[in-house]
């Protein structure tokens, strides 16, 4: 397992070679997506609003409400930049999701690119209002024993800022990475004894399946047990797997190959049929759409087998845990991150915009 920086698709040759990876990529589509949806939700606005111009304003009431609080009514126009950092921040976490992009945010040059802005701004803020003498003075105080200290401070800020936010987001992709990592060696370890085995193994584990998911039923509560139900249905999609290519394998007939990219896109298309069969044998009681669903899971199945060039290599351990954490690292924490990235620059920012009645004139 290799756990790389970001790719490098090409390089344009001008001042050296400017490097287009996956980081910028990324950035570039999320700034695409906020223009144009800012001009989109921006347009044709109504004295009597629609539903999307409800939400918008809603949204915009709510972080303008959130900037006040945070920084002061008379901060409120910073509340463009405010929203415009969290939402590229959030954005840039979820689009490395869809597994083909990267996240913006695990990219240190990201975050410590819009860390130095920031210093910047409040830089430029503090001499704004207190003049440049007076924002050298300012690293004197509260005594001038404490220069050096309030200068590390100012140099950590930004450095600090950046590292929070990339290390949470980073590190989250490197955990999940590593446990999915660890069921594909666990589970291409038991296919692997399955498949070196006869069709009585299969037939064993099958039955064994039906007995635990009968032992499962339901109790006085009417609930399941919980642990007898998952073990029976592990023992059913492994021996199901073994007599799938027990048969194909009677046709003398190897199982496809193909590329990295097409490997990728099947198995996704292939991912989302199976999940749409299984959503309408779950959500709806109706025999059409049961007999339909029943048809698609089996069809995305059959894909999936097909994709991983026999049922034996469905990495059948990583279909359910992996996916689970990269939606907390990406989704849950994204969010948090975002908010606290923000946050912290509202709390940077205020402190150097004071009210005007705070403000002390220039000695």
């Amino acid at each position: 397992m290799q756990i790389n920086g970001p790719k490098i698709f090409f390089t344009i040759p001008i001042f050296g070679g400017i490097p287009v990876t996956q980081t910028l990529l990324t950035s570039f589509i999320v700034t695409l997506i906020l223009c144009v949806a800012g001009v989109l939700l921006g347009r044709n606005l109504k004295k009597r609003p629609g539903r999307m111009q409800v939400l918008t304003e809603k949204a915009v009431g709510v972080i303008t409400n959130l900037v006040k609080e945070a920084m002061g009514e008379h901060n409120a126009r910073w509340t463009p930049f405010i929203a415009t950092v969290f939402l590229s921040s959030l954005l840039g976490t979820l689009l490395g999701m869809t597994g083909i992009l990267r996240s913006s945010t695990a990219d240190i040059s990201t975050t410590m690119t819009w860390a130095v802005l920031v210093s910047f701004i409040c830089w430029y803020e503090a001499i704004k209002h207190n003049g440049f003498f007076g924002w050298l003075k300012g690293f004197t105080e509260p005594i001038a024993v404490m220069t050096p200290m309030n200068v590390v401070s100012e140099i950590a800020q930004p450095v600090s800022l950046a590292f929070r936010h990339f290390g949470n987001i980073a590190g989250g992709g490197v955990i999940t990475a590593l446990i999915y990592w660890a069921l594909s060696g666990a589970s291409a370890g038991i296919l692997g004894l399955i498949a070196r085995s006869t069709v009585a193994v299969p037939l064993v584990m099958l039955a064994a399946g039906v007995g635990l998911v009968l032992l499962s039923g339901k109790r006085k509560n009417g609930k399941r047990r919980k642990l007898p139900l998952l073990l029976g249905v592990l023992c059913l999609a492994l021996s199901a797997l073994r007599l799938l290519d027990w048969l194909w394998s009677l046709t003398g007939r190897a199982w496809p190959q193909m590329n990295g990219l097409a490997t990728g896109l099947c198995w996704f298309g292939a991912l989302a049929v199976l999940l749409a069969g299984l959503v309408l044998l779950i959500g709806h009681k109706s025999r059409g759409r049961t007999v339909l669903g029943a048809a698609l899971a089996a069809l995305g199945f059959l894909a999936i087998c097909l994709v991983s060039e026999g049922p034996m290599g469905v990495p059948v351990l990583t279909l359910g845990l992996p996916a689970v954490l990269s939606l907390y690292f990406d989704v849950f924490s994204g969010v948090i991150q975002a908010f606290v990235f923000s946050l912290l620059t509202m709390i940077y920012i205020s402190n150097n915009c004071p009210a005007p009645e705070e403000i002390k004139p220039e000695e």
